[in-house]
């Protein structure tokens, strides 16, 4: 079973990211990534992008799920004002 932590740091060492927080029960994950490298990505290229880096994870099983939301730091800083 991965732990939060383990999903975190992968996203983190394959991601520059400017803010990073996963939670989740072992099985099922939700992430909220903020990093300057999906500017100018759709939300299914940003998805694609930390699904390459996980990938070996989903392929063995050990990591089953993962929502995401992804910002640029931007788009974090306008939605946390609001």
């Amino acid at each position: 079973m991965m732990h939060p932590e383990r999903v975190q740091q992968l996203i983190a060492a394959g991601l520059p990211c400017e803010h990073l927080q996963v939670s989740g029960d072992g099985h099922h994950f939700e992430a909220l990534i903020v990093s300057a490298s999906f500017a100018g990505r759709n939300r299914v290229q940003r998805q694609q992008l930390v699904n390459r880096i996980l990938q070996q994870h989903f392929d063995s099983g050990e990591l089953h799920a993962l929502s995401m939301k992804t910002q640029t730091p931007a788009e974090w800083r306008d939605a946390s004002r609001g």
